[in-house]
């Protein structure tokens, strides 16, 4: 891959990684219900999947979501009925979380597979790999993009989940808290606007 190509890859990756987007919103919100800590294994979870879904895309589950229109709106309402529902639990939750209780933080796994679901991500690996991938070496070049991503990703995602850790004294709260988590489930459920056009 051309060095050029490939700092337009990593830009590519860096933007569509740190922006607003339904795991940001949800890593906000863990950050301030739950700290950073007990969040990196979400943090992680988005990485993997991710990764994982690239690869798929990369080695043609793009071009069957292309061929089966059916299936990919499938993914886009099951993603979407499942922010609804992560949505719903955070506007409910009423008090930053210290110690180990009932209500814990996205696990690993949730967050891994939650990518598969995940519209954004689809967008995200579609894009990468028709843009960025080279014909005549592609295996080489998916990985390379998964590799590229992987790198940028996580360092990314990881700051929103320290964005909502730093707020985590302040909104200790419970009027604040109460009004940060309705606002951060409406703008989750808004993430999903542009993706279910």
């Amino acid at each position: 891959m051309p060095l050029d190509t490939f700092l337009a890859l990593v830009l590519f990756a860096f933007t569509t990684s740190i922006t607003p987007g339904p795991n940001n919103m949800m890593l906000f919100a863990s950050g301030v219900n739950f700290g950073f800590r007990r969040t990196i294994p979400h943090m992680f979870g988005i990485g993997a999947g991710f990764f994982s879904l690239l690869l798929g895309v990369g080695v043609g589950l793009g071009a069957l979501l292309h061929m089966v229109p059916a299936l990919y709106m499938a993914l886009k309402v099951a993603g979407g009925i499942y922010l609804v529902w992560i949505a719903r639990k955070i506007a409910t939750s009423r008090a930053p979380c210290q110690g180990k209780d009932s209500v814990r933080p996205m696990s690993f796994i949730a967050a891994f597979a939650f990518q598969w679901v995940n519209p954004k991500a689809w967008v995200m690996a579609v894009t990468a790999m028709a843009t960025y991938t080279n014909p005549d070496l592609y295996l080489a070049s998916v990985l390379i993009v998964g590799l590229a991503f992987a790198a940028v990703n996580i360092p990314s995602v990881s700051t929103w989940a320290g964005f909502g850790a730093t707020f985590r004294q302040w909104l200790a709260d419970p009027v604040r808290l109460k009004w940060f988590n309705l606002t951060m489930a409406a703008l989750l459920v808004l993430s999903l606007w542009p993706m279910l056009k």
